[in-house]
């Protein structure tokens, strides 16, 4: 990859809260961004997206929306936003996307995303970004931002210099989103986890509940540090640096957010899939692989089982 790479067109593929926001604002910025949409087409066609936002309010009025993959074409940076659960899509929907250069970027939760892309591209075409944000999507084309909005970037494939991150992160910096490149993926993938493995497990597990009423409960907020410990133990046991201070960092940052409901609840709630592989089963693999004793992890995962009758 030239040190002097940089993108021009993208694809946003998966047009929830999380395509919708981050899309928008690239859009917003200047950028030649295409949207790949189902539900959402007839309502962004008409009146674009609308995000209500702590960053600031954005009505996009003019969106290339697109039906297909075919229509949208090869495009220099595609943006994977859907929920893991549509992964087995990937195949049908990444190759009339792709041409020689073209990088794909998955802003999805949990871990195994970038393998599954992977297949399909080559492993060094491949990056994922952690999204450290609050967002739900109202309606069609309309989402609201409450908190947060950060990305971290990281190159599937360990590159020292980092350089396609480094672009990605400066260009939806310039959009004004806050954004890194991330020297190690997986270490930000797993720092992740430490917030998302409780907070949306328990929020299932507990019967569909928010944020708040999770930590109004202080024996639910003891079983959230024990397994915030575990993940951090999973994640040291494979050599990466993730500090005991995410225990503290991630409950206080969450008690401001109210009644916030986890992506992962809100699906369960309204009975659409959970990604429970990606955020609960292979993570709770990986640290039995490595030999790290989890059993609230395990423990939890056999409680999100019995709700979605697993």
């Amino acid at each position: 990859m030239s040190a002097s790479w940089s993108f021009g067109s993208v694809a946003v593929v998966g047009a929830g809260a999380v395509g919708l926001y981050y899309g928008a604002r690239l859009a917003a910025a200047g950028g030649d961004v295409r949207f790949l949409l189902r539900s959402d087409y007839d309502a962004v066609k008409a009146d674009g997206i609308r995000i209500e936002s702590v960053a600031g309010d954005l009505h996009l009025k003019e969106v290339q929306a697109f039906r297909s993959p075919e229509e949208i074409g090869p495009v220099d940076l595609v943006i994977i936003a859907w929920k893991a659960t549509s992964n087995h899509l990937l195949g049908e929907i990444l190759p009339p996307l792709l041409h020689a250069g073209t990088q794909v970027l998955t802003l999805q939760n949990g871990l195994g995303n970038c393998e599954r892309i992977a297949e399909i591209t080559g492993p060094g075409r491949v990056l994922g970004a952690l999204c450290f944000v609050c967002l739900n999507r109202l309606d069609h084309g309309l989402v609201s931002h409450t908190a947060g909005g950060r990305l971290s970037i990281g190159e599937f494939v360990n590159d020292d210099e980092c350089q396609r991150a480094t672009e990605i992160a400066r260009r939806f910096s310039a959009a004004g989103v806050p954004a890194e490149a991330s020297a190690s993926l997986p270490e930000a993938q797993w720092k992740k986890l430490v917030w998302n493995i409780p907070f949306n497990g328990l929020a299932i597990a507990e019967g569909g509940v928010t944020t708040d009423v999770l930590l109004q409960q202080p024996a639910v907020e003891a079983e959230i540090r024990a397994l915030m410990a575990e993940v951090i133990a999973a994640a040291s046991a494979q050599g990466l640096a993730l500090e005991d201070s995410l225990i503290d960092f991630n409950v206080e940052r969450t008690r401001p957010m109210g009644p916030y409901r986890p992506s992962s609840m809100i699906d369960y709630v309204e009975g659409r899939e959970v990604e429970y592989e990606n955020i609960w089963a292979e993570p709770l693999r990986r640290a039995e692989q490595a030999g790290v004793a989890v059993p609230h992890l395990s423990g939890l995962a056999e409680r999100i089982r019995e709700r979605l009758d697993l």
